[in-house]
């Protein structure tokens, strides 16, 4: 295990810049997640740090050594790939032990190792199988295996997760973290699913345009996003137009007079989070915000249920509800009403 440092990491093709000035700190033992959309930059970070590209500017310490110039296998990074890039004429057994191989590491050394790494991954007793014969969940984790199997410093996960089925990828994420808090691994891994970067990582990084937008944690991000970008990609947020009017009043483009916590003046975005807006009864308590609406679209999710309402012409705002048996769940044109607190909206100034 060790200390991974980036320091003004910059990769440019041309003049297209595919990575920007990125800089981080992440700490032995740390499980940290390159967040963002497809050409972020997020996966060429990543090679940059295993060792496959070489930055155009910057560094890469490993540890107290800087590693820029050194190939990948001088690296001691363990590398899973989003294809497993398993040898498929090879078993589990031989696919693990072939980085070992590559090290010339003579049989009576590879073989605890192996087994070591097999163990990990609870894949021990199809040792003498064919990637073919296994499935995408145990695939990926001899992927894994043969990423652990040599001590590395540092873990690199190129998102493992995305070939496998929805209640596949909820299994092995769990079973990713449990094994790299138990072996204490500084991890990085890139996704562009923001549920797996929020449950695994212990903190994120959104990138946009090959440049970082915003470090935290999970609540960081969330609760406290730094610009719209970040507020529309953690999570989710309906955005409404209009102005800041003074301080504490937001004015839509569709007239809609808000309580906001924001202050100044000039254009800006009101965010709102689906969950945070209430489906207001005629008993409920006054809000700092209420405003009538009608609903438009139903999204039924099982334990909970999204209703699009449309609140003007031009502000349609969507709200997360529980789903409970004993609470009938309005209809498509029924006319409701929908409230919030005024800390609930988060104002970007434009």
């Amino acid at each position: 295990m060790a200390r991974l440092r980036l320091t003004g990491i910059t990769k440019s093709y041309g003049d297209f810049k595919a990575v920007d000035d990125v800089s981080i700190d992440i700490a032995d033992g740390e499980f940290l997640v390159l967040l963002g959309p497809s050409g972020c930059g997020k996966t060429t970070t990543l090679r940059i740090v295993a060792g496959f590209i070489e930055p155009s500017f910057g560094n890469v310490h490993l540890g107290e050594r800087d590693v820029t110039a050194l190939p990948p296998w001088k690296r001691n990074a363990g590398l899973v790939f989003q294809s497993y890039a398993l040898f498929p004429h090879m078993s589990v057994n031989d696919n693990v032990a072939f980085g070992l191989e590559m090290r010339k590491m003579s049989r009576a050394e590879m073989a605890p190792r192996i087994a070591e790494a097999l163990r990990l991954v609870r894949l021990e007793h199809l040792s003498d199988r064919l990637p073919r014969q296994l499935s995408g969940g145990q695939q990926q984790r001899v992927a894994l295996a043969r990423a652990l199997v040599f001590h590395p410093d540092v873990l690199l996960l190129d998102e493992p997760l995305s070939n496998l089925d929805a209640k596949l990828r909820q299994e092995v994420r769990v079973e990713i973290r449990e094994l790299q808090r138990k072996l204490g691994l500084t991890t990085v891994m890139v996704t562009h699913d923001q549920e797996e970067a929020l449950t695994m990582a212990d903190r994120l990084v959104v990138m946009s345009e090959g440049r970082i937008r915003q470090i935290g944690s999970q609540q960081d991000l969330y609760e406290r996003p730094a610009e719209k970008f970040v507020a529309d990609f953690v999570g989710r947020s309906t955005f409404i137009d209009g102005r800041m009017d003074g301080p504490g009043r937001f004015v839509s483009k569709g007239g809609l007079v808000v309580a906001c916590e924001g202050t100044g003046s000039g254009d800006a975005s009101l965010a709102l989070r689906p969950e945070r807006l209430a489906l207001m009864t005629a008993t409920a308590p006054a809000m700092d915000n209420s405003f009538p609406g009608a609903v438009e679209f139903i999204s039924y999710l099982g334990s909970q249920v999204d209703l699009h309402v449309r609140l003007t012409p031009e502000e349609r705002v969507v709200i997360q509800i529980q789903n409970r048996p004993e609470q009938p769940l309005p209809v498509i044109g029924e006319q409701v009403r929908i409230g919030w607190s005024k800390s609930t909206g988060r104002v970007f100034q434009s």
